[in-house]
């Protein structure tokens, strides 16, 4: 786990963003990172290739004699 430059991200909250030291205080660090327009490393949203890569590799087994509706 990485370390928080407190400072620099107080100032970037009270200073940059205007907020209040309340507002800033109630922020979780992914708030503040997304905030200020970091993504913090998200994975990309799932592709239609990727779904079909996880179908194919989990594919959906039913039982006999059960219903699946």
């Amino acid at each position: 786990m990485r370390a928080f430059d407190w400072p620099g991200l107080m100032r970037l909250g009270l200073r940059g963003l205007g907020l209040t030291p309340a507002e800033f205080w109630a922020l979780t660090p992914a708030e503040l990172m997304l905030m200020l327009g970091q993504d913090g490393g998200a994975s990309p949203p799932l592709s239609r290739a990727r779904l079909m890569e996880l179908a194919a590799a989990y594919p959906d087994v039913t039982r006999k004699g059960t219903d699946d509706a």
